[in-house]
């Protein structure tokens, strides 16, 4: 061998040695920045009356100087002259107002970590374009850093959903508390998530390059195309259903084999489930309003950037919005600056009923409060804009018998501020989700106090 092979073999070893080092460390970091420490202090349980504090019921009238009553995860009591059970810790809200825990009705949160760099942290979506029988909720990470960063912010309770395909699966509605995806679960499968064939004329990208853009009439061709496969699809999960149902109850006639995906599309076609359409343009949420009329369904847009065009559709098929695009920047060069942030106070003049989110997946669902704190900035009533992100996102996701107000039998989701909570220099003082009083702690606090001294 060679003298000179020697030490050409010599640094090959180092820098494989090196590069297995940078990628250990690499991992130590991308660890670091998303153990799940902080998720693991799940709070403590027990009775609690916050005293003389402002009441902001959302369902009802504002209490001045009430008392509300935490006991075995629930509001016993909300109002004045409220009877302090002997066990209960006292917590005096002196100055303080007591609001409902907000609901972010868009975002993939708990299923998504690190979006560069991680693909194992990544866990928003199947293959193939057909997965009705993915469940969000099984791919939420209760230790996900992202959860006490959202919380510590007034966010109790998210809707969590699949992306990825025409159908991609169930999302689901979870509190932000929990060590287990059962625990933190409200409801573990809330909505068929389906990504609605749109008119694309974008060409794509290619071996990094971008390609020749689509004709229209093409296009219009191709989403067509796509939207007579889905309802082939609806009507194989009816047969399905149908086939099903009529042997459990004669025996005698062929047995159906189990066919999970359209199994799971069962409790949708039937309209006993809302279906959630991922869609943002006014041709295809007309698209959307159309599918629905024909099929039968319960549906809900998500997205909806331009969805106050089709107010008077959406309200006629009580088809609610989740409008997500407060933080997004206008679609045309010649649309007005504030064309996105007026969306919800004309989807309220018109009478559709909507939510705001973030249509975040991660540490950004945080800003939800400033979102519906934006649309009330322009046009939209102050208190419309707090439902916005309470009892309205309840009502769509259907858990408002147990979220999104101040009412005694509820779910305690509690919030207790210094000042009105869509406002950015509002301070969180106490937060309950599901009756337990939760640390005001995330890695963000902990960053905080680890370098605030630092000379």
């Amino acid at each position: 061998m060679s003298s000179k092979f020697k030490v050409r073999s010599s640094k090959l070893m180092r820098s494989a040695i090196y590069l297995c080092l940078s990628v250990f460390i690499c991992g130590l970091t991308i660890s670091a920045q998303s153990d799940g420490s902080q998720q693991n202090k799940t709070g403590r349980g027990g009775t609690f009356a916050i005293t003389n504090v402002r009441i902001v019921t959302v369902s009802g009238p504002t209490i001045e100087n009430g008392t509300v009553v935490v006991e075995n995860g629930k509001i016993t009591a909300a109002g004045v002259g409220v009877s302090v059970p002997n066990n209960a810790e006292s917590i005096d809200g002196k100055g303080l107002s007591v609001y409902p825990g907000m609901i972010d009705a868009g975002t993939a949160l708990g299923l998504a970590e690190i979006a560069q760099g991680a693909n194992a942290t990544m866990d928003v979506s199947e293959v193939g374009t057909m997965n009705a029988n993915a469940k969000a909720i099984t791919g939420v990470n209760p230790h996900s850093s992202h959860v006490n960063v959202t919380r510590v912010n007034g966010i109790t309770t998210v809707f969590s959903a699949p992306s990825g395909g025409i159908i991609a699966g169930q999302g689901t509605v979870i509190n932000l508390n929990g060590s287990t995806q059962e625990e933190m679960a409200v409801l573990s499968t809330a909505g068929l998530v389906i990504n609605f064939p749109r008119v694309s004329t974008f060409g794509g990208f290619g071996g990094g390059f971008p390609q020749p853009t689509v004709d229209f009439n093409e296009a219009l061709k191709r989403r067509d195309t796509q939207i007579d496969e889905l309802k082939k699809i609806f009507k194989n999960a009816e047969n399905y259903a149908r086939s099903t149902d009529a042997y459990a109850k004669d025996k005698s006639l062929p047995y159906t084999a189990t066919d999970l995906k359209l199994e799971a599309m069962t409790p949708y076609i039937r309209g006993e489930k809302p279906i959630v359409f991922t869609v943002e343009r006014e041709r295809d949420i007309r698209g959307v309003v159309k599918f629905v009329a024909d099929m039968k369904v319960k549906g809900i847009i998500l997205g909806g950037q331009e969805a106050w065009k089709v107010a008077d559709d959406l309200k006629k098929n009580n088809i609610p919005v989740i409008y997500t695009n407060i933080y997004s920047l206008p679609v045309r060069d010649d649309d007005p600056y504030d064309f996105l942030f007026e969306a919800p106070a004309k989807l309220q003049s018109a009478g559709v009923k909507f939510a705001i989110g973030t249509g975040d997946g991660g540490g950004e669902v945080r800003d939800l409060p400033y979102h519906a704190g934006l649309a009330g900035a322009y046009g939209l009533p102050k208190d419309e804009a707090l439902k916005s992100v309470t009892l309205y996102p309840a009502q769509i996701l259907g858990v408002s018998d147990r979220l999104g107000s101040i009412e005694i039998g509820k779910m305690a989701n509690l919030v207790v501020t210094d000042g009105d909570i869509l406002e950015p220099r509002t301070n969180i003082k106490y937060i309950f989700i599901n009756g337990r009083l939760i640390p005001l702690t995330s890695r963000h606090t902990d960053l905080f106090d680890s370098f605030k001294d630092r000379k």
